[in-house]
């Protein structure tokens, strides 16, 4: 890549990137790691119970404009990683 500048790698994370990208060696191995999640207010809206998400009309602020948000992605918690070619 870094003579061309083609992409080597491509992945989908099973919710938005809420992380920094991490790096580490391990017996001579090289590896990438990235977080993905729902993290802040839409993460406490949907992991919230109390929350009436079949009301459409409560006025739940911020934690209601993000209620339906479980139905398009996961909650998180994954931490995927990558070994880098030798």
């Amino acid at each position: 890549m870094l003579k061309t500048g083609k992409e080597l790698f491509r992945f989908k994370t099973p919710s938005g990137i809420i992380g920094n990208v991490s790096t580490w060696k391990y017996n001579n191995k090289q590896y990438v790691g990235i977080y993905s999640g729902i993290g802040g207010w839409a993460g406490l809206a949907i992991a919230d119970a109390n929350i009436d998400k079949d009301c459409d009309n409560c006025a739940l602020g911020a934690a209601g404009a993000y209620r339906s948000l479980s139905s398009y992605t996961k909650l998180g918690g994954v931490f995927s990683v990558f070994a880098l070619p030798d």
